[in-house]
């Protein structure tokens, strides 16, 4: 092998490749309607039905077992799927989560029950997960979480607090990192995930509206709600082991790129007309695509990592870093540009989409680990702390 060749980039297989076609040709009558600021929403947006209809495609638990609902195929064909519903700004916000590491979560670490009673409703887009990481006061320093679940005699009690779970007053089910032994002393230790059902008594959904007027994020309650024995995931004392592993299939996929898309594909289709194009639209151009380029052979050759089955720790939280870095350039620098402009020459519906982006790009930073966590993750992975 000579030294070019072991610098050849990761490539998608041309059998997941092949998804493309059918993919676009459904999403561009889907959405031939939906405004470009509605698009803007993509992965947060709620929409059950939508869901239930990739479901029919067979579009959902793409890579998960046939025998549990999903369709078999490499993480190459759930990566093909996920950057065209980004790219064009499918609503894919329902199914999101359960999609991308509930359902994986539960088949790697679940029970047989477990696989059966929760996999084959993801798959056909019928079941709604959410996370239960984050809480007041801990952000994401998920080890110093004080959500409890003491064991009694029908299973677990829970009491407790998670904040900034996305969509939870949407959802069925949340899976819930909870301390089961020990004290926040003990950090990683005594650590669990348990399987919350939303609809249980004693637990309370308050949604969290920001800036932008979205209300996915949600803080919720757990005042003495009675879980069963079987909702504990894994082993007991294991859950940071296992939190771990499910934030890389988080932390390094296109979501972690492609949150500002539809705003830069709107600013360019714009940018290249006689009223739009200038030398300067041309060099902000070619600043993003540059900037997004290596980052998307980043994210793929950390999909073909989890194809083997690795947990790329570090090189997710890169991704993830430097990712979120690109996606919050885009719409400040698409308002350097238009705002630069004369007074009534930017489509009206253009500056819809840009207000709306400009509002939440703060949270592409803070989702999925903040960059301090992250950035020592990363020099820890590099042996520098």
């Amino acid at each position: 092998m000579s030294a070019l060749d072991s610098l050849a980039l990761t490539a998608i297989p041309p059998e997941d490749e092949a998804l493309r076609a059918p993919v676009r040709a459904f999403l561009a009558e889907a959405l031939k309607d939906v405004p470009a600021h509605v698009r803007a929403k993509s992965w947060s947006g709620y929409d059950p039905e939508f869901s239930r209809k990739l479901g029919a495609q067979g579009w959902l638990g793409i890579t998960l077992p046939p025998a549990y609902g999903g369709g078999g195929r490499s993480a190459f064909a759930r990566y093909v799927l996920v950057e065209e519903f980004l790219n064009w700004g499918a609503p894919v916000g329902s199914h999101w989560i359960a999609d991308r590491q509930s359902a994986p979560l539960i088949l790697r670490f679940g029970t047989e029950a477990q696989k059966q009673r929760y996999v084959p409703p993801i798959c056909r887009g019928e079941s709604y997960f959410c996370i239960g990481m984050s809480e007041p006061g801990a952000g994401s320093d998920l080890a110093s979480v004080r959500t409890r679940a003491t064991p009694n005699e029908a299973g677990w009690l829970l009491n407790g607090q998670k904040i900034w779970t996305t969509n939870a007053h949407h959802c069925s089910h949340m899976i819930a990192l909870v301390r089961t032994s020990g004290t926040t002393e003990d950090r990683q230790k005594g650590l669990s995930q348990l399987i919350v059902d939303l609809k249980l008594p004693g637990v309370r959904v308050r949604p969290i509206t920001d800036q932008s007027g979205d209300a996915h994020f949600c803080e919720v309650f757990f005042d003495n709600v009675q879980l069963d024995h079987d909702a504990l995931v894994g082993a007991e004392g294991k859950g940071w082991e296992q939190v771990n592993a499910e934030l890389a299939f988080e932390r390094s996929g296109p979501e972690r790129l492609f949150s500002s898309i539809v705003l830069f594909d709107q600013w360019a289709a714009w940018a290249r007309t006689p009223a739009g194009r200038t030398p300067q639209a041309e060099r902000l151009a070619g600043r993003i695509v540059c900037a997004l380029a290596p980052l998307r052979a980043m994210s793929v050759a950390v999909t073909e990592k989890l194809t083997r089955g690795e947990s790329p720790l570090v090189e997710a939280a890169l991704v993830k870093d430097l990712g979120t870095g690109v996606e919050q350039l885009v719409p400040s620098a698409i308002a350097d540009d238009l705002f630069s402009r004369e007074g009534g020459s930017v489509p009206l519906e253009l500056l819809h989409t840009l207000d709306y982006v400009t509002q939440v790009a703060p949270s592409f930073s803070l989702r999925g680990g903040t960059r301090e966590i992250l950035r020592g993750m990363i020099a820890r992975g590099l042996g520098l702390r």
